[in-house]
């Protein structure tokens, strides 16, 4: 049995389930999560663990978030992992956001009971259902065809009917029920679409992900005198449009050569203290130290609260038909670290791969680690890389686990055919 084999082996027993973004464990609640009752349960650990306890606080957002049957919005053979706090995959190459990023982008545009709401990007019908009980009215455009008719039957059963959809390009807005209060933009486009910009009622607030494909940035965007003035929230992966939008980017990703940005996180932060590079980040010291593996700066996440969140992480592009495997290492010390509220909840730098439809491939771990180990090391692995891999998240951190892990120097190489 080769050495792949062998770390699949290893994470299949160790229940690590590192495909989900917040790399939490499917619990038997979950798994057995069929009646009402549960779900709800299910709901309010969600609510309180990663939408409350990563800081939303405004009190309508969660009543809308507990509310919710987020299970409803989610294909039939992933409703189980509806309520953890990762991006899923709904088809046709799209996601349904975390449940942090949809309460946190909902609350940025402080929804109000008489306002008329315009969202670009309905996807599975979950953002809206969420803005449905807190606004007046809502928009909301998809481009993919079937999404936006599956998300309208969904939208319809439930009685969300303040919610009008339509299937178009959301770049171009909604102009015959313009102007709007307030615009979620939940697909990330390289600049802010001018429709957008003229649909948008003075003073109105506008909340989108702009950027490159694996480096975006979550803006605040409030109207004055016909012109945007920009607040800048924090860093994020958002799947990118559909279209025309996206094939004409100016940046484009570059997969036959995947690398690591602000590896070893010399770059520091940006200007609102989030490590640049990275993005998703829960209790996190950026730190100085001339004893450093790489240069004189490392990160270090430490949690007192078991099944707290206290991670990192970075998307990149990769052509699984011309690299083959991937060689990553990093240098990893940890202290005092226990397992979560499940055994396995333990710090990992973890690498999980995607096909061109979003869908899970597979994870390659480094770790877990726990206990401790005060002195700095370096960790290696190697990574096959599947053949239909399109892109890949890694992630560093405690994902659920007590005690303190620092980590320095993340390096990635691509073995080529």
């Amino acid at each position: 049995m080769n050495r792949w084999k062998i770390k699949l082996a290893i994470a299949v027993l160790l229940g690590l389930a590192v495909q989900l973004d917040a790399l939490k464990i499917i619990s038997p609640s979950q798994a057995l999560g069929q009646t009402k009752q549960q779900w709800e349960a299910i709901r309010r650990e969600m609510v309180e663990l990663h939408v409350k306890g990563a800081g939303v606080k405004n009190e309508r957002v969660l009543d809308a978030m507990l509310a919710t049957p987020r299970h409803e919005f989610v294909p039939a053979n992933i409703r189980e992992r509806a309520y953890q706090d990762a991006g899923l995959p709904i088809g046709d190459k799209q996601t349904i956001s975390s449940p942090f990023i949809v309460a946190y982008m909902t609350e940025s545009i402080d929804p109000q009971p008489a306002d008329k709401v315009l969202e670009i990007g309905t996807g599975s019908g979950y953002q809206a259902a969420i803005l449905s009980p807190l606004v007046k009215e809502v928009y909301s455009i998809e481009i993919v065809e079937s999404l936006g008719k599956r998300a309208a039957k969904t939208l319809k059963r439930l009685n969300y009917d303040n919610v009008i959809t339509k299937i178009g390009d959301g770049y171009l807005g909604w102009e015959e029920h313009a102007p709007f209060d307030k615009i979620i933009v939940t697909c990330s486009p390289e600049k802010v679409p001018q429709p957008l910009v003229d649909q948008l009622k003075e003073g109105g607030l506008m909340v989108i992900p702009v950027g490159e494909r694996y480096q975006q940035t979550l803006y605040l965007l409030r109207k004055k005198n016909g012109k945007l003035e920009a607040e800048s929230l924090r860093p994020t992966l958002f799947v990118p449009m559909t279209g025309d939008a996206e094939d004409q980017r100016k940046v484009k990703p570059d997969p036959e050569n995947p690398k690591i940005l602000n590896a070893d996180f010399e770059e520091g932060l940006d200007d609102d203290g989030f490590v640049k590079g990275w993005y998703y980040e829960r209790q996190l010291k950026w730190e100085e130290d001339k004893l450093a593996p790489s240069g004189k700066h490392f990160v270090t996440f430490t949690n007192k609260d078991p099944g707290n969140a206290a991670h990192l992480m970075q998307g990149f592009p990769i052509d699984g038909s011309k690299v083959i495997g991937l060689k990553f290492s990093a240098s990893v010390k940890y202290s005092d670290v226990v397992a979560g509220q499940h055994r396995n909840d333990l710090p990992v730098v973890a690498i999980t791969f995607y096909d061109d439809q979003r869908r899970d491939l597979g994870t390659t771990i480094l770790g877990p680690f726990r206990g401790s180990m005060e002195l700095w090391r370096k960790q290696e692995e190697e990574a096959r890389v599947p053949t239909k891999a399109n892109e890949a998240i890694i992630r560093i951190g405690l994902f659920g686990a007590t005690g303190s892990v620092s980590f320095d120097n993340i390096h990635i190489e691509p073995i080529k055919q």
